[in-house]
Order: structure tokens, then C-alpha cells, then sequence
């Protein structure tokens, strides 16, 4: 029915300043990185909004939604991307990775680096917006 791909989920910064997008969506987003974030496509955006809806009943974490177009840089690199290919909706849910993390896919990609108690906090929020979204109806 659908897909959700976790991708790069444990990396906050409280700092302003500290996360940056693409020029297209630059303006509409926070510009510090402390939240998490669920991206889908024009065709996903249903999806987006129930999960990201689910999320904030379930979890006290900082969310932010986006439904964008695949070229949009950024919002295809994920596995999420093979699902839209096919017709499925799919989204990613983010920390926004190299939009965020300056250590990421560097050999300073370290474990330490991780925030483990904020990435636990947006799981478990996961866990349970997943189980309320299965009790949708069909």
C-alpha cells in the first residue's frame, strides 16, 4: 500500500543556522536543524500528510513535511525513489542528511556524532504512527 524509507534519522543540531536545502524550497523551511523531516512526491502526498499527521499525535518531536517534485534535489535519494518509479506512494523520512550533517559519508561519519536519544525519540514516535496509520481504513 505504501513505503516509508528511513534515511540518515540521527543526526540535530539546535545551532540556527545549521541546516540548509536546496534554492527551490530554501525559504520555506526552518534553518535550524532539529526536526525531522517527511518527504514524498506529488503522487505520495497523501501519504505524507497522514503520516506526518500521525507523527505529531504520537511523538513530541519536531516534524516538518514536504511534498516536492522527484527533480527537486535531494527528495529522490533514497530507496523511496524505486517505489515512485513504479507507481507506489513512498516517502523518505529524514534528517536531511548532507543538507544537515557536515561529516556525512565522510571518514568523519562517525558513531559519536549521532544524537541516539533524539534519534529513539523519532523511532518510537515512528512506531506508533505506523500502528495508527495501519488502523486506517482501506
Amino acid at each position: 500500500m505504501a513505503m516509508l524509507s528511513l534515511e540518515a534519522i540521527g543526526y540535530y543540531s539546535d545551532k540556527p543556522g545549521s541546516q540548509s536545502y536546496s534554492s527551490i524550497v530554501r525559504h520555506l523551511y526552518p534553518d535550524t536543524g532539529n526536526y525531522i523531516a517527511f518527504i514524498g512526491n506529488l503522487k505520495s502526498r497523501a501519504l505524507v500528510r497522514s503520516s506526518i499527521d500521525a507523527f505529531r499525535r504520537t511523538a513530541d518531536f519536531p516534524s516538518e513535511g514536504a511534498v516536492l517534485p522527484a527533480w527537486t534535489p535531494g527528495a529522490d535519494w533514497s530507496d523511496h525513489w524505486s517505489f515512485w518509479k513504479e507507481g507506489y506512494p513512498a516517502l523518505m523520512i529524514t534528517d536531511t542528511a548532507p543538507f544537515r550533517n557536515p561529516y556525512y559519508h565522510k571518514p568523519e561519519d562517525t558513531p559519536e556524532k549521532l544524537d541516539y536519544d533524539r534519534m529513539a525519540r523519532v523511532v518510537n514516535g515512528l512506531v506508533k504512527a505506523i500502528m495508527e496509520l495501519s488502523h486506517i481504513e482501506k
